[in-house]
């Protein structure tokens, strides 16, 4: 049925275009939906989400095309509609007010806000009927009314509490003091104790592949040399790999397991978790000389290329869980189907990725099988070899050749959504791994993609003033930066600097800095998400704790004691040891700041400063910082390198104040960089 379009119509946002034909009078986040709730008296129904959500699709389907909701939350609401990855500080405040009534969070997120825009109720998916334990939209509209029509004074008593409460906890975070090599090492046992010795990964289901704690091991494991943090991460990175989480078919990963095994995934793949377990990979390579990691990191990468990257080398943020309206439709298949496109090597493929007739996907609601298969690794390839008694590299090319048609045939079947709009801050997330990954496996086409990236994100992320925008899409560049944006951003920069050598970058890392220094530093200590200069809303949040993603306050930390030592400039020191110290509650929750102290781990291995000298295009420039980049050496940090032929082509080792006398050798490098 066609519909005359809701004011959503008129956004740039993917997710907010999808409800622009509901039957529900919808607002964007603006005055105009505040100004009418304080006119015709009425609270505020806040939907948030975003466009790659499976249950957000759920809600929409049931609730929000429905014309019986749609008339109620006319009569009782004003209906406003947020993009989460477009508003983050609005997802982050209402999900801090929906932990603090409910104890859990979630997308969709759905609060009842005052006409002020103060919450006094919070929920996450809402079904159209009350029934198995969930009250339903119908009915908890209609408790609306009464409550806000019959106990109004109540009502607004209560949401002013719940306000004070939450700004008490948020103002008064407690310091947790100085952080130090105990925190290092409470932190890394609290892994190690919750640690899936079976499977990799921490914890039961739905396991997430929280990419930042293994960054934070590999670090450990660097500075104590304890073994245990090197086996966790080389077990985590070899399940995720080979289970159902990773697409074997068209790479890159899904956005967790909702299992305990990695076997089978939530669908969506966002950009954030490519960047952040290319990452990984990558530093698993380099610990380990895994070929099989490297491998990973580039297949991530690749996907990265073909699916999420726009013409102008600028990544879009996401692709759907769901197409024609099922959740994994688009990647699971069917032996039927497999051997119709395989012939003759269908049952070997089959065999290889652990399909079944009835199909080893099973329908999560009624545990029933579906007749579709997930691609996995039940054994690994070698093992399968030596089983079938097929040498492995003419296994895996015969494998390679069945992906290829299987990928060949899935690209005909309906997409799922791709969400093309393009965010600075998990562009600068995907900035550091394109970085990262060039260094490492002294890959110019990586370096290439970084630096088009990197000019394009300076290019069409900034405004004249030189501030960021959070947001692009269809050309408009919108939304105030937050934290995350100039700290992420700053990272990939930096990173791309110790890539290139080139001082441009690190140059532009300061500016970035600068500015987040003035505009979002607190008196307390750490950053507020947003600006101070920014939209004034009812609390100007400080985030410490990781989550999906680092948190902006951790990879700021980094980015400060690297810039630190880099430049000798005396404002950063203060500002992350002011940080640290603000970070409080890490001392009852260390893992939840595992990127933060990750940057920590660095600077007490101890932490090394290299400067190059003579022409870097000279086979002994080369080879030093060949001895470097081949390498897990996160401790250290290389000067720019201003090329002089006229001067002899060296290596300076420094170390806190003290330097070390030059050396022309990879191997006297490394020897003072082991010492």
């Amino acid at each position: 049925m066609d519909r005359k379009p809701n004011r959503l119509i008129h956004e740039k946002s993917p997710y907010l275009l999808q409800h622009a034909h509901n039957p529900v009078d919808w607002y964007p986040w603006g005055e105009e939906a505040f100004a009418k709730a304080r006119a015709e008296d009425k609270p505020i129904f806040l939907s948030i989400g975003y466009a790659t959500c499976h249950w957000c699709h759920v809600m929409e389907r049931e609730s929000f095309e429905d014309e019986d909701v749609a008339a109620l939350m006319r009569t009782i609401v004003v209906a406003i509609k947020v993009d989460r990855e477009e508003r983050p500080d609005l997802d982050m405040l209402y999900m801090t007010f929906c932990q603090a009534m409910s104890g859990r969070g979630g997308w969709p997120l759905n609060v009842v806000l005052t006409p002020d825009g103060q919450p006094f109720f919070a929920t996450t998916y809402l079904p159209k009927e009350s029934g198995m334990g969930r009250t339903g939209i119908k009915d908890l509209l209609q408790r609306l009314y009464l409550a806000w029509s019959s106990n109004r004074q109540e009502v607004v008593e209560s949401a002013t509490r719940l306000l004070d409460a939450v700004r008490a906890q948020t103002e008064q975070q407690p310091e947790g003091g100085d952080l130090d090599g105990a925190s290092l090492e409470t932190a890394a046992g609290d892994l190690v104790a919750a640690f899936d010795t079976a499977h990799g990964g921490f914890g039961g289901a739905p396991k997430f592949p929280s990419p930042q704690k293994l960054l934070f091991l590999l670090r450990e494991w660097r500075r104590t040399r304890n073994p245990e943090y090197l086996s966790m991460v080389e077990t985590t990175l070899s399940a995720m790999r080979a289970g159902g989480i990773w697409d074997h078919v068209g790479l890159g990963f899904h956005r967790y397991a909702t299992d305990d095994r990695w076997f089978l995934p939530h669908f969506e793949k966002m950009l954030y978790d490519q960047a952040l377990l290319a990452m990984a990979y990558t530093e698993g390579f380099l610990a380990t000389g895994r070929a099989d990691f490297k491998q990973t990191a580039r297949d991530i990468l690749d996907y990265v290329r073909r699916d999420l990257t726009g013409p102008d080398g600028l990544c879009y943020s996401a692709e759907d869980a769901d197409s024609e309206g099922v959740e994994g439709k688009f990647y699971v298949w069917t032996m039927a189907e497999v051997r119709e496109l395989l012939l003759t090597d269908a049952e070997l493929f089959c065999t290889a990725y652990g399909f079944t007739e009835e199909g080893n996907f099973h329908d999560e609601a009624t545990g029933q099988t579906t007749g579709a298969n997930i691609p996995y690794l039940p054994v690994p390839l070698d093992r399968l070899a030596a089983n079938l008694g097929l040498d492995p590299d003419d296994l895996e090319a015969r494998l390679a050749r069945c992906r290829a048609v299987l990928l060949d045939a899935r690209g005909r079947r309906i997409r799922p959504l791709c969400d093309d709009k393009v965010l600075t801050d998990w562009n600068g997330l995907l900035l550091a791994a394109l970085a990262k990954a060039a260094r490492a496996f002294d890959d110019a086409e990586l370096a290439d993609r970084a630096v088009t990236a990197a000019n394009a994100l300076l290019g069409a992320m900034r405004r004249q003033d030189g501030r960021l925008v959070h947001r692009l899409r269809d050309g408009q560049a919108a939304g105030t930066g937050l934290l995350d944006d100039y700290a992420f951003l700053a990272w990939g920069l930096l990173k791309l600097h110790q890539t290139t050598g080139e001082a441009n970058w690190l140059v532009a890392t300061q500016e970035l800095t600068r500015t987040m220094l003035a505009h979002f530093a607190s008196p307390q200590g750490g950053f507020h998400l947003t600006a101070d200069d920014a939209e004034e809303l009812l609390l100007r949040q400080r985030i410490f704790f990781d989550a999906a993603i680092p948190s902006g306050n951790s990879v700021a930390y980094c980015v400060l004691t690297s810039l630190m030592r880099l430049t000798g400039d005396p404002e950063y020191g203060p500002a992350a040891l002011h940080l640290a110290r603000a970070s409080g509650q890490s001392a009852v929750r260390p893992t939840a700041i595992t990127q933060l102290l990750a940057g920590l781990s660095v600077l007490l291995t101890p932490a090394a400063e290299v400067t190059l000298t003579g022409d870097p295009d000279a086979p002994e420039a080369k080879a030093l910082r060949a001895a470097l980049t081949g390498r897990y050496l996160p401790e250290v940090l290389l000067h720019s390198h201003t090329p002089n032929p006229q001067e002899p082509i060296t290596a300076q080792v420094c170390r806190g104040h003290a330097c070390q006398a030059p050396v022309t050798t990879p191997e006297a490098l490394l020897a003072l960089l082991e010492a």
